[in-house]
């Protein structure tokens, strides 16, 4: 599980602005997405969808400005599972993560 909420954008939407020389390409299995990360500190930045090559996966923690807590809820998919691969093209949601401020884990 890679933790990042990526939000869609067209790919001519994406303009980095500083720090490009800092990422780094990984392609998996099949190398028709692209996934760039920072070859610094490892984060994982964007990416060249499988599903949609037009679009990139963004990590909202990697906008300014943006944080994933600004999102009420965030919809979990399988990761093991690629849309791409099943005969039905649907996600697979295996749950959903929901931010409530001021509340503590009850394990704390």
């Amino acid at each position: 599980m890679r933790g990042a909420v990526a939000v869609t954008a067209r790919l001519d939407d994406v303009t980095i602005l500083s720090g490009a020389e800092s990422l780094t390409l990984y392609e998996f299995n099949t190398r028709t997405a692209k996934h760039y990360f920072c070859r610094i500190c490892g984060i994982h930045t964007f990416h060249q969808r499988r599903s949609n090559p037009g679009e990139y996966g963004v990590n909202l923690a990697c906008l300014a400005g943006m944080s994933p807590f600004d999102l009420a809820e965030v919809t979990v998919t399988d990761g093991v599972h690629h849309t791409s691969d099943s005969e039905d093209g649907k996600k697979r949601v295996v749950g959903v993560l929901r931010f409530m401020a001021g509340k503590t884990s009850p394990c704390v």
